[in-house]
């Protein structure tokens, strides 16, 4: 066995894996609070990497480059992206709150393809090139073959913003919040606990994963286009079932795992099946374990 490739697929499946578990966050935080799956997120994350793009856009043709514009294009690209997120639970969910569960789901399928409709509608359907905004570091030469400079800044980030998110759901008043709402929603409005707002912060914050997590893979793959939030959202939902749907550290595990199967499955059997190898693990994890990795079966009172 050629130690050297399994090596360089493993780092490879971990980076294609972080994006996966910061987009899955954003699914497994709101299901957890509202049992809701936002399938309009992925959209979120493609209009974060269309943003930066836009922006990084203007100022390359300004004269600036590298890390800089990057760092610019990634903190206007989180604000658009919180807007976004906000906005789409204040109309489309937020008065379906106490509806049947199949009217939110249906609102959630509307809006995506609603956004992704007006992105093509407002840009183009073709693919964009996006410019190369990392350099080349000359530490990372001796491991070029393993991971980049692009690798390299994607695995800082997705380590530094989940370190955010443990310290902020665990330490913060807003996280303290979130966790009473997700354990009971009706008592946490009993004692006090502004639900509404609770709620809006948790699409905010897994709008502004989303956004990270766009403009990193933008800046590595160097191209966009309307379509991938679609993709990249089924993949993080399947992440976030992986781990076990409402579980922050099961989306973490979920992601990491898929995007290892992924990368594998794809550099000793075919690049061609590379999403067979995601669905028939997600089928395989759902029949051995239907609650997922870190997900606890629930009992039914009767």
């Amino acid at each position: 066995m050629d130690f050297q490739y399994l090596f360089e697929l493993l780092c490879g499946g971990i980076v294609k894996g972080s994006i996966y578990a910061l987009i899955a966050l954003g699914y497994t935080m709101v299901y957890g609070i509202i049992q809701l799956i936002n399938f309009a997120h992925g959209e979120v994350y493609m209009i974060g990497a269309f943003v930066a793009f836009i922006v990084a856009g203007v100022m390359t043709l300004s004269g600036y480059s590298g890390l800089t514009v990057l760092l610019l294009a990634a903190v206007v690209a989180v604000i658009y992206s919180a807007a976004y997120g906000y906005t789409l639970e204040k109309i489309a969910y937020r008065p379906l709150r106490n509806a049947p569960r199949l009217s939110p789901l249906i609102s959630a399928i509307g809006a995506s393809i609603f956004l992704m409709n007006y992105v093509q509608l407002a840009q183009t359907p073709d693919f964009l090139p996006f410019p190369e905004l990392v350099p080349e570091f000359e530490f990372m030469a001796p491991i070029e073959r393993y991971l980049s400079s692009a690798d390299l800044v994607i695995l800082i980030v997705t380590t530094l913003t989940m370190a955010a998110l443990t310290v902020l759901i665990k330490y913060t008043r807003i996280g303290k919040a979130m966790r009473a709402t997700q354990q009971d929603l009706v008592m946490a409005r009993l004692v006090g606990i502004n639900v509404d707002r609770v709620i809006s912060a948790t699409f905010i914050i897994g709008s502004v994963l989303a956004a990270i997590a766009g403009v990193l893979i933008a800046s590595r793959t160097g191209q966009i286009n309307a379509a991938i939030g679609f993709v990249a959202g089924i993949k993080a939902f399947t992440a976030a079932v992986l781990g076990g749907i409402g579980n922050v550290p099961g989306a973490v595990l979920g992601g990491l795992v898929l995007g290892i199967a992924e990368t594998l499955g794809a550099g000793y059997i075919s690049s061609a099946y590379e999403d067979v190898f995601a669905f028939a693990l997600l089928v395989l994890i759902l029949i051995l374990r239907p609650a997922g990795l870190l997900g606890k079966a629930v009992k039914q009172k009767v």
